[in-house]
C-alpha cells in the first residue's frame, strides 16, 4: 500500500492536487490511498483528485496526526491547523516508511509513505 499524506490550503483544485501527487509518486506505487487532516478532506479539490484516480481518502483528527513522529514539523501549520504537520504525519499514520518527504507544490503539500 501506497499513502499519499496531503496537505492543502482552502480552495484549492483537484488539478492542482493531481499535479502534486504526479510530481512526487514512485512509479512502482500500488495500491495508492490519499490521507489528510479531517477538515481537508471535506475540499472538493481533494475530494474530487480522489475520485478522478478512484483512490481511498482517509482524514484523521488534527491531535491524531500531532502524535506521529516526523521529520518535518511547522509551526505555521500548528498554529493554523493544530498539528505541525499534515502531509508526513497523515503518510505515515498508516505504516510504511517516508519514501518521499515534505514536498511543496504551490498550494499543495505531499508526501509518500510505502512498506
Amino acid at each position: 500500500m501506497t499513502v499519499v499524506g496531503i496537505g492543502a490550503r482552502p480552495g484549492v483544485s483537484a488539478e492542482e492536487v493531481l499535479a502534486a501527487i504526479d510530481a512526487v509518486l514512485p512509479a512502482d506505487a500500488s495500491d495508492v490511498r490519499l490521507a489528510t487532516l479531517d477538515a481537508r478532506a471535506a475540499e472538493p479539490g481533494i475530494a474530487a483528485a480522489a475520485a478522478a484516480r478512484g483512490w481511498p481518502l482517509t482524514g484523521h483528527p488534527a491531535e491524531e496526526l500531532a502524535r506521529v513522529p516526523v521529520e518535518t514539523v511547522s509551526a505555521r501549520v500548528a498554529a493554523a491547523v493544530g498539528t505541525p504537520s499534515v502531509a508526513e504525519a497523515a503518510a505515515l499514520l498508516h505504516g510504511g516508511r517516508l519514501v518521499v518527504g515534505r514536498t511543496v507544490a504551490g498550494r499543495v503539500t505531499v508526501a509518500v509513505a510505502a512498506p
